[in-house]
């Protein structure tokens, strides 16, 4: 049940390769990985804004920006050995901070268009989202496997960035414009493959739990 997700390891390690560089030049200017970590959030927070302005191309474009130094902070981490466990504790925590914020941008930005349902939808992908994080960190302290299922956060972001595009590009969430529609489908599939990614979890905690007991006997 290992990767599952939308992205395979290998484009993953593509992908981390191909940031390395640019880590490693945030580095040179004084930047440390932590502060890619804040930077990334304070992002989150400006992409919130321009959500509740209803600015969904500027956004987009600040969520996939903000999402960016998620792998620049850990990238830089790696190449100057500078892993630290507070250094994690501070990535995974703002991480999550940062995604529920721009949800909630999203929420007043659909509220203030009268899409009340846009609201509602982002309302309910945010908390599938918190409880795909709450499983994994769960399972950690319970020191066992955790990171399974289709949808971790990278995959969300995506998948958020395209639906806020093609509101930006439909329309907007003015009453019968389609960019409600692509919203409402972006927020949609969130919901769905976040839920049931806390139920591979969940499942997979389970089938951990089962093996130690049988071991045990």
């Amino acid at each position: 049940m290992g990767d599952q997700s939308f992205v395979s390891q290998d484009m993953r390690a593509r992908v981390r390769n191909a940031v390395t560089p640019i880590a490693l030049a945030a580095g040179k200017v004084g930047l440390t990985p932590n502060a890619l970590t804040v930077i990334g959030f304070l992002i989150s927070g400006v992409a919130a804004a321009a959500g509740a302005a209803q600015l969904w191309l500027l956004a987009a474009g600040l969520v996939i920006f903000g999402g960016s130094f998620d792998m620049l902070d850990g990238g830089l981490a790696r190449a100057q050995n500078r892993v630290t466990r507070f250094g994690a504790f501070l990535d995974s925590t703002l991480d999550r901070w940062g995604e529920g914020v721009v949800y909630i941008g999203i929420v007043a930005g659909a509220s203030a268009a009268g899409f009340v349902a846009g609201a509602v939808l982002a309302a309910a992908a945010a908390v599938s989202s918190f409880q795909v994080s709450y499983t994994r960190a769960k399972a950690e302290s319970l020191k066992l496997h955790g990171e399974v299922g289709i949808a971790p956060r990278a995959e969300r972001l995506v998948v958020l960035t395209i639906g806020l595009v093609l509101t930006g590009l439909d329309g907007g969430l003015v009453a019968g414009a389609r960019g409600q529609i692509w919203l409402s489908i972006a927020l949609g599939v969130i919901f769905v493959t976040a839920s049931i990614t806390a139920v591979q979890r969940t499942w997979h905690v389970r089938s951990q739990l089962r093996q130690e007991e049988q071991g045990a006997k």
